[in-house]
Order: structure tokens, then C-alpha cells, then sequence
């Protein structure tokens, strides 16, 4: 139930910030020109938020730092550039970026700190702890597989994951044994 609230959340505060977004905002479209340096007048950057029949230097530099003739020569040297860019798609790609490193969070905490304990108490405390030489053929999670099936609060999707986990420790556990035990690599 949480979570249908918190993607609800999610969907309502996305199209809120792009319906908000829709208007051309004026930080969205600017000119910029580059001026480089002339004379005894340092290179210089300029932007202002003008139309782009407007994206000249003339209506960009302000002040214009050189006087009369000078200012054509000033200006044929500057290149300006008429830019636009959409906010609403980057604040929504920030939300989607920051919403998915959240869940990746949760999942991490998760796993690092809520299934050891659930195991635990799956499982029991004493299969889980065992020493360097009980270890050998016993797997210690070799019956995690029926211990869920019994369980009814679990769903069949859960236990055929969990099964699968499962399979893939044992695969890992018996590889780890052929390459440091048996000294043999897997082709």
C-alpha cells in the first residue's frame, strides 16, 4: 500500500513540475557571444535572454565597451549563438535519477540490513553461524528452498526467485571448491 501512494506521489509530482514548465521561461532561451580581445579591451563573455532575430552583438553586448567606428570591428569579431534548452525535460530527468538512486538506497539497506535478519529468524540463528570446518559439503542454505514453499505469507514468484538464488550459491559454493580445493578450473 505504501508503495502505490509513494509512485502516485511520484506521477503527481512529475506532471505537476512539467505542466509548470510548459511556458517558455525566460532562462530557457539566450543569445551569448563570445567576444575575443581587441585592442586594449579584454576577451569578454555576454548573454542576455533575447528573441532570436535579436542574437547579434549589438543587442548582446551591453555595455559595449568600445566607442563609435570601432564598435562594427568590435562586433564582426564577437560570435554569438542563439541557445535553448527545455528545464521541465531536465528537472524531470533529475527526479527519475534521484527517485531511482533512492529505491537503489532502500533496496541496499534492504539487503544489508532487513534479510540477514529475516533469514535469521527463517532459519534459525545456529545454521547460519558455522565454523570453518563444518563448512565443507554441508551448503547452509541448501533447504531454504523448502522452508519457503512452506511458508504461506510468501508468493510463488518470491520462492522461484529465492530457488534460484539458492541454485546460484550452491553453483558458486562448488566452483569455489573445484578452484581451491580440488585446484581445478572451470573451461
Amino acid at each position: 500500500m505504501k508503495w502505490v501512494f509513494f509512485i502516485e506521489a511520484l506521477f503527481l509530482a512529475c506532471f505537476v513540475l512539467l505542466s509548470q514548465v510548459t511556458a517558455k521561461n525566460s532562462e530557457d532561451i539566450r543569445c551569448k557571444c563570445i567576444c575575443p580581445p581587441y585592442r586594449e579591451v579584454e576577451g569578454q563573455i555576454y548573454k542576455q535572454n533575447v528573441s532570436l532575430k535579436d542574437c547579434n552583438c549589438l543587442h548582446v553586448v551591453d555595455p559595449m565597451p568600445v566607442d563609435g567606428k570601432d564598435v562594427e570591428a568590435y562586433c564582426l569579431r564577437c560570435e554569438c549563438k542563439y541557445e535553448e534548452r527545455s528545464s521541465g525535460t531536465i528537472k524531470f530527468t533529475i527526479i527519475m535519477y534521484l527517485s531511482i538512486l533512492g529505491l537503489l538506497l532502500l533496496y541496499m539497506v534492504y539487503l544489508t540490513l532487513l534479510e540477514p535478519m529475516l533469514k535469521r529468524r527463517l532459519f534459525g540463528h545456529s545454521q547460519l553461524i558455522q565454523s570453518d570446518d563444518e563448512v565443507g559439503d554441508q551448503q547452509p542454505f541448501a533447504n531454504a528452498h523448502n522452508v519457503l514453499s512452506r511458508s504461506h505469507s510468501r508468493s510463488n514468484v518470491l520462492n522461484k526467485v529465492e530457488h534460484a538464488q539458492q541454485r546460484w550459491r550452491r553453483q558458486v559454493q562448488e566452483q569455489r571448491k573445484s578452484v581451491f580445493d580440488r585446484h581445478v578450473v572451470l573451461s
